[in-house]
């Protein structure tokens, strides 16, 4: 199965991963976590280039979302298509929707584009469960800016730019109810993992064996 973790900057979602992940092992499931941009080698490059040099705060909306693409097409082929072939849940940290959300409804870019270069940079794989972690775009950079953890190139848009990754995230989720589940992520930290571990056990079947990964 395959599992996504998406919303706004400083919704939680990093947080949720590490529990989310144990608690599954505990219930003998294997699983991968993985996150966006990076998981591999190459990938990791590519999220230092996107997020971690503010040097490249002219980078055109373009060549961002073509290098998201690779970065993503190298996690896709070197680790999240080959666990998925071995039955291990993969739980990714943001995935194809934050590239329709941030520079399809945040940056303007046609939607339609958008849904074709990631089926060629995915080879058409799509989660199983998306599960949103919604928060206000003010509450959101609030945290980020509190925690002290990592303020990326992407955080310092201007707030009507957060407001259109939301709405677009809530757009995509009231387009595939059976794929999306919106989690309030205004709640404490421990209710949001409670609801996230009730929505993903509906969706497992048992763990055919423990085998951990």
């Amino acid at each position: 199965m395959f599992i996504t973790l998406e919303g706004p900057d400083g919704s939680g979602k990093s947080t949720q991963v590490a529990p989310l992940v144990e608690f599954l092992r505990q219930q003998g499931y294997s699983v991968l976590p993985t996150r966006e941009p990076g998981g591999t080698v190459i990938s990791d490059q590519v999220r230092n280039v996107l997020l971690n040099r503010p040097e490249n705060s002219a980078m055109h909306p373009r060549t961002e979302i073509l290098l998201f693409l690779a970065s993503r097409a190298q996690l896709v082929e070197e680790r999240i298509r080959p666990a998925l072939l071995e039955g291990t849940i993969v739980l990714c940290d943001r995935y194809a929707d934050s590239t329709l959300a941030y520079q399809g409804y945040g940056h303007g870019v046609d939607l339609d584009t958008l849904r074709s270069l990631l089926a060629f940079a995915t080879g058409g794989l799509q989660p199983d469960l998306t599960i949103l972690l919604d928060v206000s775009p003010e509450e959101g950079l609030r945290r980020r800016k509190k925690g002290g953890g990592e303020w990326n190139r992407l955080d310092a848009f201007a707030l009507a730019f957060h407001e259109r990754v939301r709405q677009g995230y809530l757009e995509m989720a009231h387009q595939q109810p059976g794929r999306w589940h919106i989690v309030d992520a205004h709640q404490s930290p421990d209710m949001v993992q409670s609801e996230i571990r009730q929505v993903v056990l509906s969706r497992l079947q048992p763990p055919a064996a423990n085998r951990i990964l």
